[in-house]
């Protein structure tokens, strides 16, 4: 429906876009991740026209509209600051643009209404916005965008100016919006928990750069690099720089002092890529370290011994902190572990979970 294609973006001698290579499918809920600065906003603003490429073109159900008006491009937008009138009842503000566009008045009012009823404002209507919570705000400024009935949605970071409960409600409400109205929603966040709950597909981009496009779980169990690695996940992956070696029939990764034995599989790929003798970079999620002991003994050739620095209680699970080399670690364990701050404990690594990186490249070589 939506393609980019070799999008690239300059302010002045900065090149903020390099090849943006994109396809949003038709009804697509589609989310661009990344740190800030990375390039998604610009990307989204050059999606809606504010920014026009210096090569590249856009694309809609085949069309190219790179130089096309914003005002012709029949997209809905909601932008971070809500953008609302404070003069205007949410009714106006909701109203505002088909006015302008000299929609007849009982169309406007059906219009409204229905966009109220999607979003439970209707008894909100004869309200201004400065008697509404940040929530209600950004309902209205959905509303506004709904009432175009726009082919799609685009929405810049619309959850940052609210508090942590407020966006796990918003959350819910926007998911429920695309579910009912079935039409494609584009979505900017840095905030992970947002684009992996919402989103069908996610892009993660890093310094204007596309790193990864796939769905929510193939980006946690499978990175393609380093990067999408470390940023997809809270706690965040276990990145650790490990020696590679063959033991016997073992293929061996080594790190401060620990020495694990991969499994067959990843041994053989990693074998067969020419990595014995070199350094890599090793990746195990912090709920993949188990120090129970049933793991640890029937695990003993993948156990490495930590002691812990930090241990954080959140009720339904404990966060273990602990230092490689001098890297920062979490293992995520049982509550009931008995490990506290000074005690040097044994973790079992689950070796099928595991991610080694090349290390100068930092693309992913066993997965």
């Amino acid at each position: 429906m939506i393609r980019l294609n070799d999008i690239v973006v300059k302010f002045g001698d900065f090149t903020a876009l390099h090849n943006i290579n994109v396809h949003v499918k038709e009804g697509e809920f589609f989310t661009f991740l990344g740190p800030s600065g990375c390039g998604k906003t610009t990307t989204l603003r050059t999606l809606t026209g504010f920014i026009e490429p210096v090569e590249g073109s856009v694309l809609a159900n085949g069309k190219d509209i790179t130089h096309v008006p914003i005002e012709e491009r029949n997209i809905g937008i909601v932008f971070q600051s809500y953008a609302l009138y404070p003069h205007m009842t949410v009714y106006d503000n909701m109203a505002f643009g088909l006015k302008l566009r000299k929609v007849p008045k009982d169309e406007i009012d059906r219009l409204v209404q229905e966009a109220a009823r999607i979003l439970d404002l209707s008894h909100l209507l004869d309200r201004k916005p400065k008697a509404l919570s940040g929530g209600q705000r950004q309902r209205v400024a959905m509303g506004r965008a709904i009432v175009r009935n726009p082919k799609v949605f685009l929405m810049d970071e619309p959850l940052s100016n609210l508090d942590a409960k407020l966006r796990g409600q918003m959350r819910i409400e926007i998911s429920k919006l695309h579910q009912n109205l079935g039409t494609t929603i584009i979505y900017v966040t840095h905030d992970q928990t947002e684009a992996m709950t919402l989103g069908s597909r996610i892009v993660v981009m890093k310094d204007g750069v596309v790193q990864q496009v796939d769905t929510p779980q193939n980006l946690y169990d499978k990175p393609c690099n380093k990067f999408v690695a470390g940023f997809i996940g809270a706690p965040q992956r276990n990145l650790v720089d490990a020696t590679v070696a063959k033991n016997g029939a073992d293929v061996t990764l080594t790190f401060d002092g620990n020495t694990i034995a991969l499994p067959a599989d990843k041994a053989k790929k990693l074998e067969g890529a020419g990595y014995v003798g070199k350094t890599v970079t090793m990746g195990i999620r912090p709920e993949d370290l188990h120090d129970e002991e049933a793991w640890i003994a029937a695990n003993p050739k993948a156990v490495l011994t930590a002691t812990i620095r930090v241990y954080e209680l959140l009720g339904a699970e404990v966060y273990l902190y602990f230092d490689i080399h001098d890297t920062n670690c979490t293992a995520r364990v049982n509550p009931r572990t008995t490990a506290r701050p000074g005690d040097t404990v044994k973790l079992a690594m689950d070796l099928t979970k595991i991610h080694i990186f090349d290390k100068d490249t930092e693309k992913v070589v066993v997965n």
